[in-house]
């Protein structure tokens, strides 16, 4: 009987993963930083939810930051004390260079490190660490893991839209002139997020006609590029429990008998989109 390899799985907390999920699932979240006011914090671990978004609205300086090289390499020099493998999910290499650079130390672990950058960001990266945990258990490599995530990186979407133009125009998404004059006309841009890349979908007038442009942008991929399939429906926000709650059940009113998950986006997310944000998107898993 051959053994099956023990395999660790990691992620980083764009995943939207808390520490205590991450427990029970038994997989290792690297927090990642930002800086709020000059000074450093790690989400899950120095600031919570609500000091994070009273200090935004406050309009302290708020930026992200990639993890530095010396944590990453603790982490994995952690898990591999008792795993042979380890396969490692970070965000997007479309949104940030922290994939490239774990790619790039990855390649000192003679090949029991394996980053698979396939193209997540938020609940649709949640998934494919929930993928990476269910391949395992069938007995694939960590090679054969990474490989598996890779190839279906394109079958997710993402759908985004904000409150508040203030922080699209912080990070330079747009330009000052342009969240003035949207600011006044009430204009709400729908972003979409596919194959780790973000872009602008819509730009709509009100709250109530961007969640409907999300909902119609999610019904054509599912009557589209995912038809006679049946992926996950996801839900992310970061607004109130109860705003999520509502929008969470217009969904489900939406796509009736489809699986549901909904999470509040990552701090490193809403450094960019502030409160309010609501997304909506949809992810095949991972057959193996």
């Amino acid at each position: 009987m051959v053994k099956m390899k023990k395999i660790a799985i990691a992620s980083d907390s764009n995943s939207g993963i808390s520490p205590r999920e991450a427990a029970a699932l038994g997989v290792a979240i690297l927090p990642m930083p930002f800086f709020v006011g000059g000074e450093l914090y790690y989400e899950g671990v120095s600031l919570s939810r609500e000091d994070f978004f009273r200090r935004q609205d406050a309009g302290e300086e708020i930026s992200t930051s990639q993890p530095t090289p010396g944590d990453l390499l603790a982490l994995w020099d952690r898990l591999l004390a008792d795993h042979e493998e380890l396969v490692y999910i970070p965000m997007s290499a479309g949104l940030s260079s922290s994939c490239e650079t774990a790619e790039i130390l990855a390649r000192d672990y003679a090949g029991r490190v394996h980053v698979a950058d396939n193209r997540r960001i938020s609940v649709t990266q949640r998934q494919s660490v929930l993928d990476a945990l269910a391949l395992a258990k069938q007995g694939l490599s960590g090679a054969e893991i990474a490989a598996a995530l890779e190839r279906d990186r394109l079958e997710a979407s993402i759908y985004l839209s904000v409150d508040t133009l203030r922080y699209l125009r912080r990070g330079g998404r747009i330009t000052a002139a342009a969240a003035a004059l949207g600011t006044v006309l009430s204009i709400k841009p729908v972003l979409q997020i596919q194959g780790g890349k973000l872009d602008a979908y819509a730009k709509v007038r009100g709250h109530r006609a961007a969640r409907q442009a999300m909902l119609d942008a999610l019904a054509r991929d599912l009557s589209g590029r995912f038809r006679d399939r049946r992926p996950i429906v996801l839900a992310a926000h970061t607004c109130s429990d109860r705003e999520a709650e509502g929008w969470l059940a217009e969904i489900r009113a939406a796509f009736p008998g489809y699986e549901t998950y909904c999470a509040p986006l990552s701090l490193s997310i809403a450094c960019h989109v502030g409160r309010g944000a609501l997304g909506i998107g949809c992810v095949m898993p991972s057959a193996g």
